[in-house]
């Protein structure tokens, strides 16, 4: 007899505005994967949150409708990537690059956005939440 494990990924909107933890917003909707599925990627499945795309900041990579699942164990901007961000207790999904003296550049991939500068000083107000690693969406 086989008997395969799952995970639950629960599944949130990127709300913007009220600055909640992830571990203290309401869940949307429940998905369910395999266990081996996550470990395959290298995640740890009960490190990841999935994230519902809100907006065009990120289109062409992240449409808005689109889930994203958020490694909420990789905090650290080296490597640059995409990232789940909580900047001013708004929640975005943002490219992070690191720049000389340790500031920020926040990237939207949709051209239409300009790159916002996040100074050191200014760090008090931005949280990485995690990694955006996996896109589910429409294929088109």
């Amino acid at each position: 007899m086989v008997v395969e494990a799952h995970f639950l990924l629960e599944c949130i909107h990127t709300a913007a505005g009220d600055g909640r933890p992830l571990e203290r917003e309401e869940v949307e909707s429940t998905l369910y994967f395999p266990s081996e599925q996550p470990t395959a990627q290298g995640l740890d499945p009960a490190q990841v949150v999935g994230v519902k795309v809100r907006g065009d900041s990120m289109g062409g990579t992240l449409p808005d409708g689109d889930w994203v699942l958020v490694d909420r164990s990789s905090r650290d901007p080296h490597p640059e990537g995409v990232f789940l961000l909580l900047v001013g207790g708004e929640r975005r999904i943002k490219r992070v690059q690191r720049v000389a003296g340790g500031a920020w550049l926040l990237i939207s991939d949709n051209p239409r956005y300009e790159k916002e500068l996040i100074k050191p000083q200014d760090m008090k107000d931005v949280e990485i939440l995690g990694r955006c690693e996996i896109r589910i969406g429409k294929i088109n």
